[in-house]
C-alpha cells in the first residue's frame, strides 16, 4: 500500500493561493481593486465589506473608483478608507470617492519587500507544520503495519518531492511580486 498524499497536495495548493491573495492585497503603487478587499464598512448597524455597499472600478493606473450604491454612504466609506492603514489618499466627489494610490518611494518599496518575505516565511512554517503533521501520520501507519519500512521510506522521499516543489512554487510567487514592487 502506498501513502495517499492527495489531501495534502490540496493544502499545499491552498497555501499557495493564500499566499497570492495577500500579496494581491498590498498596494504596490499601482491601482488595484484587491487592495479595498479587506475594507469593512459601518453600513445599517453593521460591518460589511466594501464590496456588499459600492462597486470598485480602476479609473486609471494610480486611481480607484469607488460608487456607493447608497450617496448616503459616502462619508461611511471614506472613514473605513482612510482608518484601514493602506496609505491611500481619499478625495470625494459627487459620483462617489477616488481613491489615489501614493507613487512608492526607494524606502517604501524596501519595506513593502520586507512584508512580502514575512508572509512567505508565513507560509513556509504552515508548510513545515503540514510536512512534520504527514510524516507523523506516515510513521504511525508504519507502527500499526499498514505500510512496511521500504513504504514508509518512499513515501518520505515522495514527501520530500511534493515539500520542494510548493516551496518552489512560494518563491516564484514572491520573486514576481518583488519585480512588481521594485518597478
Amino acid at each position: 500500500m502506498q501513502y495517499n498524499f492527495s489531501n495534502f497536495k490540496i493544502e499545499l495548493k491552498k497555501v499557495g493561493d493564500f499566499l497570492g491573495n495577500e500579496y494581491s492585497q498590498l498596494n504596490i503603487g499601482r491601482a488595484s481593486p484587491m487592495v479595498l478587499d479587506g475594507v469593512a464598512v459601518e453600513s445599517y448597524g453593521s460591518r460589511v465589506p466594501l464590496k456588499n455597499v459600492a462597486s470598485v472600478s480602476i479609473e486609471d493606473p494610480r486611481t480607484l473608483r469607488v460608487a456607493p450604491w447608497d450617496k448616503g454612504q459616502i462619508k461611511d466609506i471614506e472613514k473605513a478608507i482612510q482608518s484601514s492603514n493602506l496609505g491611500l489618499s481619499v478625495a470625494t466627489d459627487d459620483l462617489g470617492i477616488r481613491v489615489i494610490f501614493p507613487q512608492l518611494t526607494t524606502e517604501s518599496r524596501q519595506s513593502l519587500v520586507k512584508v512580502l518575505k514575512e508572509k512567505l516565511e508565513e507560509q513556509r512554517i504552515t508548510i513545515r507544520r503540514e510536512r512534520e503533521r504527514i510524516w507523523e501520520d506516515v510513521q504511525e501507519k508504519e507502527k500499526e503495519a499498514k505500510l512496511t519500512e521500504d513504504e514508509k521510506f518512499r513515501a518520505k522521499d515522495e514527501l520530500q518531492k511534493i515539500i520542494d516543489e510548493a516551496n518552489k512554487n512560494l518563491e516564484a510567487t514572491f520573486e514576481k511580486k518583488q519585480k512588481e514592487v521594485m518597478g
